[in-house]
């Protein structure tokens, strides 16, 4: 029955996001269990206290159109990465080499088999006789907007992990000042002490296992998402300018790591002569 649910996720989630969730969860239980059971560590008020005032403060902080935009981000951090460097390279080769033989309108009719935004909009701006300045400048403000919008996903993150821990103290101070009020009462002081270190515990994990990690995981991405989006940029600039195709291929290849490259530059080598060899049957 587990395996059930446990399936769809794997196929949704980042795979070292799912690891590490449950690698945290299961330790804290672990340590928890070895003690003094879960009961123990489930306090309702304590956790109104954390998490409701962690939001509280996050509304306060930003408006209501960015506070919208938090399931976004998380949906984001959770599916599997799908900003491959090396993925558009091979298409942008294949324009290059169409645009040289039949001219800059020959691509009109790939667009609608490109699922890519990004490279859309820079084929269209290249097919509509956009100037080459003109096309960098626009594709530059686009990547910049983006990194914006990704900007201010971080930060909201990374304010909730700000503010949690602090609204996990100012839970601790509460329950220190109920338990002074009881001194006369030694019977009282364990157990008041305990739910005053409860905010405090809930605090911790909520900005060390939820909202710093994704915040570091929207990082990752943005900087994956960016890489991508230069190489494609790059690509249509030469492609506007009908580069040759092999040109154009040892440009983009260079924003990859060695190994990368290699790899890329041995399968599109591969597709070369593949092509070649129908276009030779054929005739």
């Amino acid at each position: 029955m587990f395996l059930q649910y446990l399936i769809p996720a794997v196929n949704i989630m980042d795979i070292t996001t799912l690891i590490g969730v449950i690698g945290g969860v299961g330790c804290i239980l672990f340590a928890i269990f070895q003690g003094s059971g879960l009961a123990t560590f489930v306090h309702i008020p304590s956790l109104l206290i954390t998490v409701g005032g962690t939001f509280a403060a996050t509304l306060i902080n930003f408006p209501m159109a960015e506070i919208l935009k938090i399931s976004n981000a998380a949906i984001k951090v959770l599916k599997s990465p799908n900003f491959d460097a090396a993925r558009p390279i091979p298409d942008l080769i294949t324009f290059a080499e169409k645009a040289r033989q039949g001219g800059l309108l020959s691509l009109e009719n790939e667009i609608e088999n490109i699922d890519d935004e990004f490279l859309v909009m820079g084929l269209n701006l290249v097919i509509d006789g956009t100037s080459p300045n003109d096309v960098r400048d626009i594709m530059e403000t686009e990547i910049d907007y983006m990194l914006e919008r990704h900007r201010k996903g971080q930060q909201l993150f990374l304010a909730m992990a700000k503010y949690s821990p602090g609204f996990g103290m100012i839970g601790t101070l509460i329950g220190l000042i109920a338990m002074l009020k009881t001194m006369n009462d030694p019977s009282t002081i364990g157990p008041s002490m305990s739910v005053a270190l409860m905010t405090t515990f809930y605090g911790a994990l909520m900005a060390n296992l939820v909202c710093m990690p994704i915040a570091g995981k929207l990082k990752a991405r943005t900087s994956d998402e960016l890489l991508m989006r230069n190489i494609i940029m790059e690509g249509i600039i030469m492609i506007q300018a009908q580069s040759n195709p092999r040109f154009v291929a040892k440009v983009l290849v260079s924003y990859l790591p060695p190994k990368q490259r290699e790899a890329v530059l041995n399968a599109e080598a591969r597709g070369g002569e593949v092509a070649s060899e129908e276009a030779t049957s054929t005739a």
